[in-house]
């Protein structure tokens, strides 16, 4: 059976580290849109060229131009028995434009396991991320924090926040994805596809949890 998964949760998730372990575990390539950009800008594909325009300005890549990159890699042979949709879609436009892709191949979604955790936890997560200068490593303050204050413990370089790690940045982005993701949400409720997973639990319980849903809905 071909199986179809949409990953979704909100920054600070963990969304991407729970891809990766259920790609591994259900051996199912892990489908980044955010990788799939990368892959079109580096080959400079038509797509990719188009895309570019928009992504120097600032704007979103309009959909037929994500959708066309997504249904040309979903016709690859690594995608033969299913994949895991990680950042698309991200719209119900979107959604119904999967729908279709997957159709046309006598397939569909199979689940949509949504991570979700509360916004106060999301943002300690996010604000506590701290990045040294010279090879980008990264600490966090509470879980993961350096020897010495302020500073990498791999290469003595200084740790500094990013812009999209300071709260007033990682608030809107919380925000921003809840209001644009809550119809998308929706519509997967409606076709009884969702199923909500508790995202502040450990990462090793997370991924039992988000592997037992999958796996009880194949």
């Amino acid at each position: 059976m071909r199986n179809f998964i949409v990953l979704l949760g909100p920054p600070g998730a963990g969304k991407g580290t729970q891809a990766k372990a259920i790609s591994i575990r259900l051996e199912l390539p892990h489908i980044s849109s955010g990788e799939i950009f990368r892959e079109n800008l580096k080959k400079q594909t038509d797509m990719g060229k188009m895309a570019d325009k928009f992504i120097r300005k600032g704007q979103l890549v309009p959909d037929d131009v994500t959708i066309t990159m997504i249904r040309e890699r979903l016709s690859r042979t690594d995608c033969e028995n299913g994949a895991l949709l990680d950042g698309f879609p991200r719209t119900t436009g979107q959604a119904e434009a999967l729908a279709q892709i997957l159709n046309e191949t006598q397939a569909c979604v199979s689940c949509v396991p949504y991570i979700n955790v509360p916004e106060h936890e999301l943002i300690e997560r996010l604000t506590g991320r701290w990045t040294c200068q010279a090879q980008g490593h990264v600490f966090h303050e509470k879980f993961t924090p350096p020897l010495q204050p302020g500073v990498c413990d791999f290469d003595g370089s200084v740790l500094y926040q990013r812009n999209d790690d300071k709260e007033e940045t990682v608030i809107k982005r919380i925000q921003t994805y809840m209001e644009q993701t809550k119809p998308l949400i929706e519509y997967y409720q409606e076709r009884g596809l969702l199923c909500e997973v508790d995202g502040s639990q450990s990462i090793e319980a997370v991924t039992h949890e988000l592997l037992s849903a999958v796996c009880t809905e194949e």
